[in-house]
């Protein structure tokens, strides 16, 4: 149930009886439009209303079942956001705004009383007081059921509106206080946790509390969240097949989705859609879904400009070497720190991390054989007058009052140019260096922090007696599948090793651009450098983490250590090697006395072969 206008592809209000319209005809009751809202409000707030898009969860509210709402935004009002009880008494409020954008508010009241509630959003001096009417039954109401002819019945559309809801949701979902680095074992973890998902058992049938298991890796993880938040908002859904570009940019075909599918016989709605993710979705997309060429209509994703409203939560990164993140988070710039762009990407191991966007996390290139790297959003999927679903092409794209943000920018320019636009749309105003120092530092930090995880993971596959595992041979080894997917760490390993880079060259990249710092009055560019340089050795050896050796014990080792071992990390990724070879341990040192396992002579002669690849810093394309 959404308080938002329908309207048709072209964009155009399609209008019914006294203005309603039916969401979900057996599912949901009428909700107010927000062309009846706007004429039951005041003038200011009549202008605001098309800006405006409440959710309330469950689907169909009743009084057994908390009542949870969000108020989605395109504009940052500055008001309070309340649920009035029927009886008038403000149930819950909260005046903290999220987002940005879209602006996003939450409440929720445990035990909702049966009547007529109002989402409120109230003391902005823009738009006045804007109310929404919510529905709460007495009675549970019947749960909806499956088809058998589609995995999933569309009963709304992919507007502004949704696509907000999209963002919020997502953004919701994977937050976490700044200063740390969440990472959860599954996909399933975050989806059960009821604080983060806000459409949790929305649908209520009790689906999130069935302990279904979703472990997708980079290039499923975006298609397993729009899924799911179609499935729970009754909204398209659509994916193609497409080939890995083993002969240039990769391409798509065969595109199906959730209409033209048909559920297996027996299974109910839910079992209906774990199947279709786990089963279907995931055996056939995969990172080349996300590396077509800029251009191309026919394709899941379609590239977007560089600015601050376009690169909102629910975009994805697709790197030119085949990694793709999901951004959760837009985090503005402040007089004491840089802006952030915050995404999460899936590992092999099932592992989702959140990572901060920065050269060392976001690879880019420009080579057509790899297709076409960047920022991307979901095509839009769009309903014919027969029922049927489609996707819109780039030029409807353009044209389409919801989107309009189709742009060839990305595929145009240089990579020095794809990191300086992105520095300046993350922090408009000249950034203090030595600011910028600690932040590219903490980024290192961080993506040091996940390594030892995915090691972690690696040590305990050797400990089982499972290995050893088998070892691809060329670019394979970058994107395969079995153990070595899993447990193996050349992209992660070759990422680390760019942001290594990255780091050490960061005082000599403020003075080639010292126009793009606050330079001190006082000091020459000289200065700054050195002082830069003095804080840099000084944070490489305060900043420390600990890595569980062969043997269970810990072991501590600085940022320092990892930059000088930047060599060894060049033939570290072998899962079959013990942990400390895997952290560039000395031989004969104390650190290395609990190593005993070691990958075969064959795979050590390949990982020879292949060192040229990350001592480059390039990643080759697929043969």
């Amino acid at each position: 149930m959404i308080g938002t206008m329908r309207r048709n592809e072209a964009g155009a209000p399609i209008r019914g009886r006294g203005g309603l319209w039916l969401f979900a005809a057996a599912l949901l009751p009428l909700l107010i439009s927000a062309n009846q809202a706007a004429h039951a409000q005041s003038a200011p707030a009549a202008a605001c209303e098309a800006d405006i898009t409440v959710l309330p969860s469950p689907v169909a509210p009743w009084k057994g079942a908390p009542l949870r709402v969000i108020i989605a935004s395109e504009k940052p009002f500055d008001g309070e956001f309340s649920l009035v009880a029927p009886d008038g008494q403000v149930a819950a409020s909260s005046r903290e705004r999220h987002g940005g954008p879209p602006y996003f508010w939450l409440a929720e009241v445990t035990s909702p009383a049966a009547g007529t509630w109002q989402a409120t959003l109230t003391g902005s001096a823009e738009c006045g007081t804007i109310k929404r009417p919510i529905a709460v039954r007495a009675e549970k109401p019947a749960p909806p059921r499956g088809s058998s002819s589609s995995i999933w019945p569309v009963r709304a559309n992919w507007t502004r509106a949704t696509e907000n809801l999209f963002s919020a949701w997502v953004e919701k979902l994977f937050d976490d206080p700044l200063d740390t680095a969440p990472s959860w074992p599954a996909l399933h973890e975050v989806l059960r946790d009821r604080s983060r998902n806000f459409l949790h058992n929305h649908l209520g049938l009790n689906e999130d509390s069935m302990k279904l298991i979703y472990r997708p890796d980079c290039a499923d993880l975006p298609y397993f969240l729009r899924a799911y938040f179609a499935f729970k908002m009754g909204l398209p859904f659509g994916f193609s097949k497409c080939s890995r570009g083993e002969r240039g940019a990769p391409k798509c075909f065969d595109w199906t989705n959730n209409v033209k599918t048909e559920p297996a016989e027996g299974l109910g709605l839910v079992q209906a859609f774990n199947q279709f993710v786990r089963l279907t979705v995931a055996n056939i997309v995969h990172s080349g879904s996300g590396r077509t060429l800029a251009n191309d209509n026919n394709t899941d994703y379609y590239p977007v400009p560089l600015t601050q409203d376009a690169l909102r939560p629910g975009t994805v990164y697709a790197d030119p070497y085949g990694h793709i993140l999901m951004i959760t988070r837009r985090v503005a710039q402040t007089a004491d720190s840089a802006g952030l762009i915050l995404a999460v990407d899936g590992q092999p191991d099932g592992t989702v991390a959140r990572k901060r966007f920065w050269r060392g996390n976001f690879l880019f290139a420009q080579n057509p054989a790899l297709g076409s790297a960047g920022f991307k959003r979901f095509r839009p999927i769009v309903r014919a007058k027969d029922g049927a679903l489609r996707r819109l092409s780039n030029d409807e794209i353009v044209k389409n009052p919801h989107y309009g943000d189709f742009s060839l920018d990305q595929s145009r320019i240089s990579v020095e140019d794809f990191y300086d636009r992105m520095d300046e749309v993350l922090s408009p105003a000249p950034l203090d260096p030595f600011t910028a120092m600690r932040e590219a530092i903490a980024a290192l930090d961080e993506q040091v922090k996940v390594r030892v995880t995915s090691v972690e993971n690696g040590r305990k596959f050797l400990n089982s007696g499972r290995g050893p595992a088998e070892m691809p041979s060329g670019p394979a080894i970058f994107e395969t599948t079995g153990a070595w997917e899993d447990f193996s760490t050349p992209s992660r390993d070759l990422r680390l090793l760019i942001a290594i880079d990255v780091v050490l060259g960061f005082p000599d990249r403020v003075a080639r651009r010292s126009e793009r710092y606050a330079m001190p009055r006082d000091k020459s560019a000289a200065d700054v450098t050195a002082e830069l340089q003095r804080m840099l050795a000084s944070e490489l050896v305060t900043r420390k983490f600990a890595y569980p050796r062969s043997d269970g014990s810990p072991w501590t080792l600085t940022l320092k250590d990892v930059a000088d071992r930047a060599i060894d990390l060049e033939m570290a990724y072998n899962p079959n090697d013990c942990v400390e070879l895997r952290w560039g341990a000395p031989a004969k040192s104390d650190e290395a006395a609990t190593c005993k396992k070691y990958a075969p002579q064959a795979q050590r002669g390949k990982m020879l072969t292949y060192r040229a690849w990350f001592h480059e810093r390039r990643r080759p394309p697929r043969a």
